[in-house]
């Protein structure tokens, strides 16, 4: 069987505590920027699964361009079991995943699947672009996103990465909806 997906990666992330503080942070560190921010509450996810259950998916995410790759920055929320606190704990930073584009999520989940890995999480971003994450953190110390590739989802981003190109560090934290 053959992946579906493009074989290259589009976006390396990491869990974080506080959004706003670092997004700030990054980009006052490393340049990068501007981070468009979305408080992704239950509902804004859907039709999401966690270890094979039903369960909401919630987080703060940030997202910012850097040259050919996407930086994204997550905080997690909720009370429940989660993703991301599966691989990053609280309290200390660390990286999550690289998400990779898929024409076709539910093949290239069944891959991994044969391959040998767990479905950590699945779902759908607004019933727009579906997204699953793949544990690979046993081999690789880290997950893998894979992302529904449409003119949707990669119009939004493209708007994230013309942001970037002549940013001159100003507002460096930003809503998704430019607010």
């Amino acid at each position: 069987m053959q992946h579906s997906m493009e074989l290259n990666a589009f976006q390396n992330a990491w869990v974080v505590d506080d959004i706003y503080e670092a997004a700030n942070l990054w980009a006052q560190v490393t340049g990068i920027g501007p981070f468009f921010v979305a408080d992704n509450q239950e509902g804004a996810l859907v039709d999401t699964f966690y270890r094979g259950k039903p369960s909401p998916i919630t987080s703060k995410t940030a997202i910012a361009q850097a040259g050919e790759m996407q930086i994204e920055l997550i905080q997690p929320t909720g009370d429940g079991p989660s993703v991301y606190r599966d691989t990053v704990p609280i309290g200390r930073p660390g990286f999550h995943h690289i998400a990779l584009w898929s024409n076709d999520v539910s093949a290239d989940i069944a891959l991994y699947i044969e391959k040998g890995f767990d479905v950590a999480a699945r779902g759908s971003a607004g019933g727009i672009v579906q997204f699953a994450y793949i544990d690979t953190s046993s081999v690789f110390g880290h997950m893998i996103e894979l992302v529904e590739e449409n003119n949707i989802i990669r119009s939004f981003f493209n708007t994230v990465a013309e942001a970037a190109i002549e940013w001159d560090g100003a507002d460096p934290v930003r809503s998704y909806l430019g607010g």
